[in-house]
């Protein structure tokens, strides 16, 4: 069987290690293992994967340190945490660190599979192969960081998948709806209108870079380089 997923799995249980590459393996993904937070944070940069699942509570480096630590470097995959911290406090400090979404143990494997899926369809041209880059802006898909000349951008996980859906159609319109199912994947419980938030946070990011985010009425939203 060949993987359609890459899978980089950050967990210190071994029992839970060999159960949940077992599994995930059989249904269809390539897992790798990581024990250790510093261990894992080297392999997150050297070999990115199409998602990490993250535990938090992990020896040399502890699983939000491990996060913030990613998201600082410009690492933008997706990230599910899976951990038995299961308070809203806990889930709120893991979201804000960078994370996309949060499963607490025990968990239902279909459930699982299913928010993996979820995550991994959220930026599906960044494992297709070039560097797309619109006026200065180019995507490194290796790091998953999106640069503007030599500087990393400074963009939250939604902010990063809106624009890797942009700069992977550069001068096409992307539909509004397929925007809505890239940063907001699987999440019923949230509004449409959400996107427009995502974007108008995006365009004032954007706007010392000279690259303007087109609203074209009736097509959906495409990326401009300056004049």
């Amino acid at each position: 069987m060949v993987a359609d997923m890459k899978l980089l799995l950050v967990e210190d249980d071994p029992s839970m290690q060999t159960a949940l590459k077992r599994t995930l393996q059989n249904r269809g993904m390539e897992v790798a293992l990581c024990s250790d937070g510093r261990e894992a944070l080297a392999r997150w940069k050297s070999d990115p994967p199409d998602v990490v699942m993250l535990d938090l509570t992990l020896p040399g480096m502890d699983g939000l340190l491990v996060l913030e630590e990613a998201r600082r470097s410009g690492l933008r995959t997706p990230v599910l945490i899976l951990t038995a911290r299961g308070t809203v406090g806990d889930r709120v400090i893991g979201l804000n660190t960078g994370a996309d979404d949060y499963l607490a143990k025990p968990f239902d494997l279909d459930e699982l599979e299913a928010r993996l899926r979820a995550l991994h369809r959220r930026a599906p041209v960044a494992r297709a192969g070039g560097e797309p880059g619109v006026g200065g802006l180019h995507w490194d898909r290796a790091s998953g960081a999106i640069h503007w000349r030599d500087q990393i951008l400074e963009l939250a996980p939604r902010e990063a998948a809106l624009l890797q859906a942009l700069l992977a159609r550069p001068g096409h319109a992307v539909p509004k709806e397929r925007l809505f199912e890239l940063v907001f994947p699987g999440e019923a419980d949230v509004q449409y209108e959400a996107i427009e938030v995502v974007v108008y946070r995006l365009r004032k990011k954007l706007a010392a870079t000279g690259v303007k985010l087109v609203t074209l009425r009736g097509l959906g939203y495409l990326l401009k380089a300056g004049a």
